[in-house]
């Protein structure tokens, strides 16, 4: 007998942890580094979140609407919530809001439910939409705001509502509080030791032991991770995969620390989006590997990416690239990390006959 099932995500009927209580939990694991961008870099994160969850919610109900489905069982699911909140934390913190609402629409209406839906997606819907921003607005993408304690005197970020004005309404002003972030500042430096680098730049010298604010949302979006891996949401293999190749590829470049080395393996573990790459982008059970074998494989790749197009690419920040690259590779990565069948020594490929053909 042959019984149809529904598309990942899968989990076992009558379970405590449907889909929108682990959404939940992956969004209460967000907090840390949410408080973290706050706290360095203004309101303007929180901002562009509400207002991107909000898009997300009206894009993702107009597309079911249209397509003749229950509109309240597919949005209680909280998914398209959790990918408009992933893709605020990586843009820079006042950015447009309607440079936002086209990466919330090609996220949501594009990535996801033109190929289907939650659980059809090849490519991860947050990274498709951060790709698209950074390829098109590249002006608007690389507006990153300085730490607070970096600006001159008698600057300083803005509060809420000026957050608001600044996203919303004009954008006048937003130049004085913008600096290069850590790895654009790593990418132009072509004369200076590594010493004389970090004690150039205040982002290196004056913060507690890696990129000053940069280096907290590293960690709060680490904790999220930690907590999400105790409560069982997803494996340890893809992040530690990850990691394990952003901290042991460095050591091959570093060289010592002169002018062409591309940066330590601390420095690319706690600069960027490399921990929210780690726990909160490729472990999507939809566009990732399957099997143990293959999430460690995936996540090793990821790693590998995002090193070689921080110190060789275009673009400093590499995860949303490498993560859609890895998705191309997924596939086929199920396919060669099988786990083995039970009762047999080794995997084993289908073989089809001329007669099944």
């Amino acid at each position: 007998m042959i019984i149809a099932t529904s598309s990942s995500p899968h989990t076992h009927k009558g379970s405590a942890r449907n889909a929108n209580v682990l959404m939940l939990e992956v969004l209460l694991a967000t907090l840390p580094g949410l408080i973290a961008l706050t706290w360095f870099f203004g309101w303007g994160n929180f901002v562009n979140l509400i207002w991107c969850c909000l898009l997300a919610v009206g894009m993702e109900a107009a597309v079911i609407k249209l397509r003749g489905r229950p509109v309240t069982f597919y949005l209680k699911d909280m998914s398209a919530i959790v990918t408009a909140v992933l893709l605020a934390l990586a843009i820079p913190p006042y950015t447009p809001f309607w440079v936002s609402a086209i990466g919330i629409f090609f996220a949501i209406v594009v990535a996801k439910h033109l190929y289907g839906g939650l659980g059809y997606n090849p490519f991860n819907p947050a990274m498709v939409g951060y790709v698209v921003l950074l390829l098109s607005f590249p002006v608007q993408m690389t507006q990153w705001a300085a730490p607070a304690t970096l600006l001159p005197e008698g600057q300083h970020l803005p509060g809420l509502v000026e957050a608001i004005s600044l996203i919303f309404g004009s954008s006048n002003g937003l130049d004085a509080i913008t600096a290069a972030t850590p790895l654009d500042l790593l990418k132009q430096n072509s004369s200076l030791l590594l010493d004389q680098f970090h004690a150039a730049n205040p982002v290196f010298s004056e913060a507690n032991f890696n990129t000053l604010g940069f280096e907290w949302v590293s960690l709060g979006f680490l904790a999220g991770g930690i907590y999400l891996l105790f409560r069982k949401v997803f494996t340890w293999h893809a992040p530690v995969g990850m990691l394990a190749a952003l901290a042991i590829l460095p050591l091959f470049f570093y060289d010592g620390g002169s002018s062409a080395s591309k940066g330590s393996s601390w420095f690319h573990l706690m600069s960027g989006a490399t921990m929210l790459g780690a726990f909160f982008i490729i472990t999507d059970p939809v566009s990732g590997a399957t099997s143990n074998l293959g999430r460690l494989c995936f996540g090793v790749g990821v790693g590998i990416l995002v090193f070689i197009i921080r110190s060789w690419g275009s673009y400093p920040e590499a995860v949303a690239f490498a993560v859609m690259l890895m998705n191309f590779a997924a596939p086929t990565i199920d396919y060669y990390t099988q786990p083995r069948t039970y009762g047999h020594t080794e995997r084993k490929k289908v073989e089809i006959g001329e007669d099944e053909k």
